[in-house]
């Protein structure tokens, strides 16, 4: 408990830097401009410090510890999910499966057990679905229904736990360890969202797909990724395996992955006629509105390095 290898402390202790100094301008913005509301920016803020210190509290805590964490922020999704996605009333039986796919998912993990962690949510519980879904008797819908709750667990639960799979990775950089892989994937992965957004602020005027994310350009997306493939090969030595020329593709990989999670949620909301997947982050909206990227990037990057150095 508290064992958090030197660079993983360091990048740690960068963050809640990064944090104190947003605060600070939070502070000075609404002191020395009273006629603008922060309110928004304060929330953020706030919520972030938040999810910062509970995430930085389970891995300090532990492997353990920080694999339930992770299996609790998949319940979460799952449940916003499916709060938001209409499902049959005949197929609610058929989503307890889903959720309970989270304890066997996230044992796999804890175990190690890669064969099983791969497997078990694309064949053993897709196929179980749809078998559960067929003793109901009800034909009306049944393809939508079977093919909602699949991308659910697919999306909340498989694509999530190839974070926490990270931690038990063997240890290729001891300065590091399994903290470090997963603080590279969630800044780096964060950080695109914000390079991206910031670009786009700056220098955008033509847009990629306006009519699922009128705000994403190509100058915010070009830009985005030239940003986080450099800095991802600068961090990539000190937090995972990776050399610099290995750090600067899983850069642009986790760029271009991100913007995809970021839209594919987004056309998601858009089809629901939703703003916000949720409220339970102030300021931010649901788990899957700070998520999105997540769920594309995490998986990607996982097989990525696994190819590379396991």
């Amino acid at each position: 408990m508290f064992n958090i290898p030197d660079n993983s402390l360091t990048a740690m202790l960068a963050v809640l830097v990064v944090l104190v100094i947003a605060t600070l301008i939070q502070f000075y913005l609404r002191k020395t401009r009273p006629d603008k509301d922060y309110r928004e920016l304060t929330l953020r803020i706030t919520s972030w410090w938040w999810i910062i210190g509970l995430l930085f509290l389970f891995l300090a805590m532990g492997t353990t510890a920080s694999i339930i964490f992770f299996a609790f922020i998949s319940f979460l999704a799952l449940k916003e999910f499916i709060s938001i996605v209409p499902i049959r009333q005949a197929d609610r039986n058929a989503a307890f499966w889903a959720y309970l796919s989270i304890p066997f998912q996230y044992y796999w993990v804890a175990a190690g057990w890669y064969g099983m962690f791969i497997i078990f949510i694309p064949v053993y519980l897709f196929l179980l679905i749809p078998m559960r879904m067929v003793l109901k008797g009800e034909t009306d819908g049944f393809i939508k229904s079977a093919g909602t709750l699949h991308w659910a667990a697919m999306l909340t639960v498989f694509s999530v736990s190839h974070v926490a799979y990270l931690l038990v990775l063997p240890d290729k950089n001891t300065l590091a360890g399994g903290i470090g892989l997963v603080l590279f994937l969630l800044f780096m992965t964060q950080f695109n969202d914000v390079s991206q957004y910031v670009w786009g602020k700056l220098l955008g005027k033509h847009k990629i797909i306006p009519k699922v994310s009128p705000n994403k350009t190509w100058q915010g997306f070009l830009g985005g990724m030239l940003t986080i493939t450099l800095v991802a090969a600068l961090v990539a030595p000190y937090l995972t395996p990776m050399n610099r020329i290995e750090g600067l593709i899983g850069g642009l990989l986790i760029s271009i992955s991100g913007f995809f999670g970021d839209v594919v949620i987004s056309a998601v909301k858009r089809d629901l006629n939703i703003k916000d997947s949720g409220s339970l982050i102030p300021g931010h909206g649901g788990i899957l509105d700070r998520m999105d990227s997540l769920i594309y990037t995490g998986p990607l990057f996982f097989h990525y390095i696994y190819y590379l150095h396991y």
